[in-house]
């Protein structure tokens, strides 16, 4: 049997707390015989939530947290006026070796503040990045950064591009990940300062293909697009907004067509099943890359489904020693 792999989940973090981390958290320890998980949040509402789903005791930690950071408070206050929150203390077992991974569906910008003070950096690294994975023709491919930094120097980029590299072959089965730069042209003259200066920054690696314009990304041009958090969120919501509006636009041509109940079932089938790349909860969270430990944020919607995918994607973060092979490669 294998060693058992531990992971930290925040019971309270994200928009359906308690119900979704818990039920996320059963489904987890029934697909992985070596799981065992500590929760956290306040001690009497895990307990009542852990029973309720029936979860195995014996590979169960309950961990007090009592403060909950809502999903709206600016992070620095929540970290200096609640020590003892689950995003906290989460990522403070990570820090003590209890656990390997801690995960959440909490706020963003709070589990990154924790992360960075808690966990601290890489050796070497200039700053943590958080992406997103985008659905394109290929498959899912990789988009840095994805809000974590707004601004960013041609340094970031270059360390970006290698983290991303390494995150894009291991945890996404990229074979050889090719680089590319989000920019309002092809040509290598284009840009902001930043980015002429990081263009000839990244020519130097190998896996550099140049410029990428908008239309590239989901054709699949690169595996790892590389871009400041300002134009990677507006990227993210962009694309979460895509299947519902596309679902309403297709309403409205069935009923303008008149299709019968049965060609609108077919069409609604075929609709799904062709969207299913754009539905977040198969990909879980993504870990900030780049911190000393692995520390995963998911959707504060997040299902059950997502919360499992987090967990497991984890998981495969601390078997193939996501950090160790970012570590070699910055060196």
């Amino acid at each position: 049997m294998a060693s058992s792999l531990h992971v930290a989940v925040d019971v309270v973090g994200g928009d359906h707390y308690p119900t979704n981390p818990i039920a996320g958290a059963k489904l987890a320890l029934e697909s992985h015989s070596n799981l065992v998980l500590h929760l956290l949040g306040p001690e009497d509402l895990v307990s009542r939530e852990v029973d309720a789903h029936g979860l195995d005791r014996s590979r169960v930690v309950v961990h007090h947290a009592p403060d909950i950071v809502g999903m709206d408070e600016a992070p620095s206050a929540a970290l200096k006026s609640k020590p003892n929150s689950s995003i906290a203390l989460g990522n403070g077992l990570v820090k003590q070796g209890h656990a390997q991974a801690f995960v959440s569906a909490g706020n963003t910008g709070a589990l990154l503040a924790a992360s960075m003070f808690i966990l601290g950096k890489l050796d070497g690294v200039s700053r943590p990045t958080i992406g997103t994975v985008y659905p394109t023709l290929k498959g899912f491919r990789l988009l840095l950064d994805a809000g974590a930094n707004l601004e960013l120097r041609a340094e970031h980029y270059m360390q970006f591009a290698k983290m991303g590299r390494i995150y894009a072959e291991h945890l996404m089965g990229v074979d050889s990940p090719k680089v590319g730069l989000l920019n309002v042209g092809e040509e290598a003259e284009k840009g902001t300062e930043t980015i002429l200066e990081t263009y000839n920054h990244l020519k130097e690696l190998p896996e550099f293909v140049g410029n990428i314009e908008g239309r590239d990304i989901l054709t699949g041009k690169a595996d790892v697009f590389l871009c400041n958090g300002f134009i990677g969120n507006l990227l993210l919501k962009f694309g979460e907004s895509i299947p519902e509006v596309l679902t309403q636009l297709l309403s409205n041509s069935m009923k303008e067509k008149a299709l019968d109940p049965a060609q609108q079932a077919l069409v609604v089938d075929v609709f799904k099943e062709t969207m299913q790349p754009f539905n977040y909860e198969n990909v879980g969270g993504m870990p900030f890359l780049g911190v000393n430990g692995i520390s995963m944020v998911g959707h504060g919607g997040s299902s059950p489904k997502a919360i499992y995918n987090m967990i497991s994607n984890a998981m495969h973060c601390v078997e193939v020693e996501l950090n160790q092979r970012i570590l070699s490669s910055l060196n």
